[in-house]
This record gives C-alpha cells, structure tokens and sequence, in this order.
C-alpha cells in the first residue's frame, strides 16, 4: 500500500506558502508507518517545533492500473475519505534551505491521518463534495475538489505514468489555504459533507 501526495493542488495555499504555481502534478510519498487510521489521540513529536496541520481529501484506488488515459481513471476508485497530512514545517524548511529532500518532515510516522469512514461517490458526487477543518472549534479550513488545480481523475492518470497504481494506494488530493500550526491539547475536528470524519486530540 502506497501513500500518494498532492502538493500545491490548490491556488490559495500555494499562495500562502509562498510557492509557484504548479504546470503538472507535484508529489511525493509517504511510507505504510505513516498511516494512522481513526486515531482519537495524536502525540506531537519530539523532533519538531513547528507541526502544521494539512486537511485533505483522500481517494482510495480500487484496482491495479499503469498509465490510465484520464478518462477511465473513474474507474479506478470508487470511495473517497478525509485526512490530515502533517507536515515538521522547521525540518522541512531546513532540507529546502541546503538544497536536501524533506521526506523526514512528511514521511515520520502517523503524519498521514485518515479516516475509517469513506463514502462512495456514487451516493456522495465528488462534484458536490465538501470539506471543513476545525482547530479548537474554530473553523480553519474550508475545500472542495471543483477548486483543485488538478481534478482526481486528472492526478490518478498523471501518478500513473510514473507509478503503478494498486488496489489499497491512498492519494491525499491537496490542502486548500489555512493551513496552520498545532500545540498540545488542541482538539482537531474534520467534516467532509457535513460528516464528521475524524476528531483527536494533540497530546
């Protein structure tokens, strides 16, 4: 099982960073230990001071698939769920600084939260959906996929010309703008079409 994401999929944050705009998919990886399904408590880690939430929707791939033409790659997921990839914004801007890769401030274990709930976009049209994150019950981040650079279908055709695709890959699509740093006793709370997905607390 493979962790795919998204970055700079959505204008406003790519803003916020302070980054270009992207011509093509930009993505990365992260690795199976990563991955913390449905957790009520998060432990924030000891190697960073600066921890940014990422809220994000997550497509799961359904079948194998290599170089998919972007119009089939519907049929390639059927389920879709919310995340939070974590980012160690000190240790990221440190490796960017001396030129390094930054998979040690994306990668570390439990940076990719998911939910245990996903709903079929057959029931719930990807085109209708929509996703909220709430820091202390303050609203921080609102999404949908009709703002992404790069629609799923358009990501699941372009990944798979360099990767192949299997059955359980996870793609986090992108965060939108209002993206943020977390503390301990921080209560984190995700929506996606009015459903809670995910509530933890920083530890």
């Amino acid at each position: 099982m493979k962790i795919i994401c998204i970055g700079r999929n959505y204008v406003d944050h790519a803003k916020e960073m302070n980054s270009s705009i992207p011509s093509e998919p930009i993505f990365f990886l992260k690795p199976e230990t990563a991955l913390s399904i449905n957790p009520t408590d998060f432990y924030y880690p000891d190697f960073t001071k600066n921890l940014h939430y990422e809220c994000e929707m997550v497509v799961k791939i359904n079948k194998m698939g290599k170089s998919i033409p972007v119009e089939f790659a519907k049929n390639y997921y059927n389920e879709y769920s919310l995340g939070i990839d974590f980012t160690a914004r000190d240790l990221q801007e440190d490796c960017k600084s001396k030129g390094l890769p930054w998979e040690k401030a994306k990668s570390f274990d439990n940076s990719a939260i998911l939910s245990k709930q996903f709903l079929n976009k057959d029931t719930f049209p990807i085109s209708e959906a929509r996703f909220s994150f709430f820091k202390n019950e303050v609203k921080c981040q609102d999404g949908n996929p009709n703002d992404m650079l790069f629609s799923i279908d358009f990501l699941i055709s372009y990944v798979s010309k360099f990767i192949t695709l299997k059955t359980g890959d996870l793609i986090y699509t992108g965060t939108p703008s209002g993206v943020g740093s977390i503390q301990i006793n921080d209560v984190l709370k995700g929506t996606l079409n009015d459903i809670e997905m995910f509530h933890l607390e920083v530890k």
